[in-house]
């Protein structure tokens, strides 16, 4: 891998992380559109993510640390505060994905990384994620998130292991169709993200020290810092933009991205 595929890795990772676009799907099919790429392999993929989950904690830097607060408290005090039970909902919200993630790993890296699947996940969560946004009731906040709201959205979370399906897209989706704000549903999704892309880079990485693969700590430091300011900078337009243009452009991506992958590798749907 070059310096050029690095930056061009680092800033897709960066702007379609948060994204309800998916991020796996565009890191998976860039290398194969673009001639003479090769996978950039699982030490580069480790590092991206470190990136944005830097930028996803220090944006919520100070809504964490409350949250950590009052969850430390309840543990003392068996009192539940409006911050505690919001960060009980990101880890019990958590627990489907985590699950999946160690049950169907090997089978999703083995057959469902293809440009079909990705192409077929992109339309149809996409679709989804337009009738959600048109039928939500959109009259609540994160902080009212129940226990069967953590349920639905930690299971949408798992289903998007599915490369193409956007884990951003797929627990605002559920968020939305559960009544929250569409503010709320990302800032939700945004925190969910945390514990997610800490386990997921975790199993990475011990797959990298497994294989013993060499790293270019170079590449690896310049995907790291690009990925992390352009996803800071996304996180922060993308909240101050949402409720202003709401979900349809997102929704319209895809469709474009969907059909120009069945174009481009020759299969019909």
């Amino acid at each position: 891998m070059d310096l050029l595929q690095a930056i061009a890795l680092a800033l897709m990772q960066g702007i379609t992380e948060f994204l309800p676009v998916s991020s796996s799907a565009h890191l998976i099919l860039l290398p194969q559109m673009v001639e003479n790429w090769p996978d950039q392999g699982l030490a580069f993929d480790v590092a991206v993510h470190v990136g944005t989950l830097s930028a996803v904690l220090i944006y919520f830097r100070h809504e964490l640390t409350e949250m950590a607060m009052d969850w430390t408290q309840s543990m003392k005090t068996r009192q539940q505060t409006m911050n505690s039970r919001l960060a009980w909902a990101v880890l019990f919200g958590t627990i489907p994905v985590g699950m999946a993630g160690l049950l169907f790993k090997d089978f999703i890296e083995l057959n469902l990384r293809s440009p079909a699947v990705i192409a077929l996940a992109t339309i149809i969560f996409g679709l989804l994620l337009w009738w959600a946004d048109v039928a939500g009731k959109r009259n609540r906040d994160e902080y009212t998130i129940t226990v069967l709201d953590v349920i639905v959205i930690g299971c949408a979370q798992a289903i998007a292991l599915i490369p193409g399906t956007s884990r951003s897209g797929a627990t605002m989706t559920a968020g939305l169709l559960l009544g929250l704000t569409r503010e709320a549903a990302a800032r939700f999704s945004f925190l969910l993200s945390i514990p997610v892309i800490l386990l997921s880079g975790a199993l990475v990485t011990f797959d990298l020290i497994r294989e013993g693969s060499p790293v270019e700590w170079s590449l690896m430091i310049i995907g790291t810092v690009l990925a992390g300011v352009t996803a800071y900078l996304c996180i922060h337009f993308f909240l101050k933009l949402l409720e202003r243009i709401g979900m349809l452009p997102f929704v319209i991506y895809r469709l474009i991205m969907g059909a120009v992958l069945f174009y481009t590798f020759g299969f019909t749907p």
